[in-house]
């Protein structure tokens, strides 16, 4: 009987050593990102640089809207040639606007690729960097736990220290 009970604390000590409270950490990435300096930053700056191709898009669709009540209104006063010319000319106003919409959307896209990829680096090496600080087993994303104790937020620490990377 005593053996039993002595195999027994053994084998409940040996269960004890493999199965532990991991520590964990979470943090609201949608929190880190809205409160990211360096993206209010990028996207400052990005707006800035498109701001002459917005200006032109916007000037351009105002120039075809005219084109349009022009049309319209003077239809019947117009001789053929007229109307083809205004046809031309608002073919070539359209795809002026086409192009340059395209050119600021791949701009954009590419700009945004960058963005990402910059952040998901920056999250990543604060992440590990958290874990590292406060001896965790593992942080995760706050909308991947279904249920955390609010005390394991890292999500204020994260913030600044993503914002402090320069």
């Amino acid at each position: 009987m005593n053996k039993l009970f002595a195999g027994l604390a053994v084998l409940g000590m040996s269960c004890s050593a493999v199965v532990h409270a991991a520590g964990y950490g979470v943090v609201d990435l949608e929190k880190v990102v809205d409160q990211s300096t360096y993206l209010k930053q990028q996207n400052a700056q990005i707006q800035q640089q498109l701001k002459p191709q917005t200006t032109k898009i916007e000037s351009l669709a105002k120039e075809l809207e005219a084109m349009q009540q022009k049309a319209q209104q003077g239809g019947d006063k117009l001789t053929v040639a007229q109307k083809q010319q205004m046809g031309q000319q608002y073919q070539a106003k359209l795809k002026e606007l086409t192009d340059l919409q395209q050119k600021v959307q791949a701009s954009v896209q590419g700009n945004i690729q960058s963005l990402n990829r910059t952040m998901d680096t920056r999250i990543k090496q604060v992440a590990e960097q958290l874990r590292t600080e406060n001896k965790l087993d593992v942080v995760l994303n706050k909308n991947s736990a279904l249920a955390y104790d609010p005390k394991f937020d890292l999500t204020d620490k994260m913030i600044q220290k993503v914002n402090a990377i320069k």
